[in-house]
Formats: C-alpha cells, structure tokens, sequence
C-alpha cells in the first residue's frame, strides 16, 4: 500500500532543488569570473603557463557544464543562427582585423577552442539563464558586457567593442537558437580566426 502524499512536500523539494541549483550556478559564476580576471597576472609564470590556462577552462568548462541549463524554446533553427553567427565574425574579421595581437606558438589553436567552449559554457549557459528571469534583453545585455569587462585586463580597452560586439552577437545566438552550443561554435570559429590570422 502506497504511503499517503504529504501536501505541498513536492512543491518544498522542487524549491530547495532550484535553490541548490542557484547557489551552484552563482559560486561557477564567481569562481570562473575570478580565473578569468586572473589571467593576466600569472603571464609571467616560469614554465607551465599552457597547463595552467588549459586546467583553468577545463575546470571552468565542466564546473559550468554540471550546472543545470534553463530550457527555451528556439526562436529560428540552430543552424540559421550558427551560420548567421559565423557570417557576423568572418565579415568583422574582413573589416576591422584581429584588434588583439595573437601570439602563435603550438598551444594556442587547442587553447584558444578549449576557452571557446569554457567561456560560453559559463557565460551564455550559467550567467545567461540566470539572467533571464529579467528577460532576454537583460540576459543577452549583461553576459555581453560582463563578457566584455572579464577581457579586459588580458586585452586592454582597444579590444572592448570587439569583445562587446561579440558577446551581443553570442547572447542573441543564445537567445534565438535557445541552446548555448550554438555561441560556442561561433565563438570556436573567431578564435580559430584570430589565431590562424
């Protein structure tokens, strides 16, 4: 025989989930904004630089991967907004060229795709869904800008409307596509194009 249902015990498990889910979502936030801003600091560091950037967004990646997403419905096909995305940044490419000097050495293509993924994974899929309880324009709005902002320090402000830019264009690929993949590609992509340039 069934045990009877406690009232309103489902609606309590279902609070303190989304709770523990927000605190989780907020403490990958603050810990991957602070290994981000970090960055230029430990430039200097004899040896072992690759592996502390490559560990750094392995972390932050799975640590943003783990956090529940927000579901949305897509607004166009992913792969209208992809290739949408991936036009945007070959024709910025084209006009304004790579504001930010890329230094090639044999790390930098697997790491400049490995913070692609990290990066969106913590800023369209965690702090995007977190925002999006002020509305989509709030959520594309501020990861953009906060995106902007954690580069910074690594790039300086000759590469903040690039960064800016780029973090509209992936918000409203979050937005419209309804899944933080599609961002990731694209961000993948300029990348790829900043360092094979």
């Amino acid at each position: 025989m069934n045990a009877p249902a406690i009232p309103g015990a489902d609606v309590s498990a279902r609070v303190e989930h989304r709770a523990r889910d927000a605190g989780a979502a907020i403490a990958v936030a603050l810990a991957g904004l602070v290994v981000l801003l970090a960055r230029p600091f430990v430039g200097g560091l004899p040896g072992g630089r690759v592996a502390l950037f490559a560990c750094a967004y392995v972390t932050i990646g799975l640590a943003a991967v783990a956090v529940p997403a927000a579901s949305e419905r897509p607004r166009l096909a992913p792969s209208i907004v992809l290739g949408l995305g991936l036009v945007s940044i070959a024709i910025a490419a084209m006009v304004a060229g790579s504001p930010v000097p890329v230094p090639w050495t044999s790390a930098a293509l697997p790491l400049s795709l490995l913070a692609a993924v990290a990066e969106e994974a913590l800023f369209r899929k965690v702090l995007y869904a977190r925002l999006l309880r002020f509305g989509a324009v709030a959520a594309i709005a501020i990861s953009g800008v906060v995106f902007a902002l954690v580069h910074l320090p690594a790039y300086g402000t000759a590469a903040i409307p690039v960064d800016l830019g780029a973090g509209l264009l992936f918000g409203w690929q979050r937005w419209a596509s309804g899944t933080w993949a599609t961002p990731a590609i694209t961000h993948g992509a300029a990348n790829l194009l900043a360092v094979l340039r």
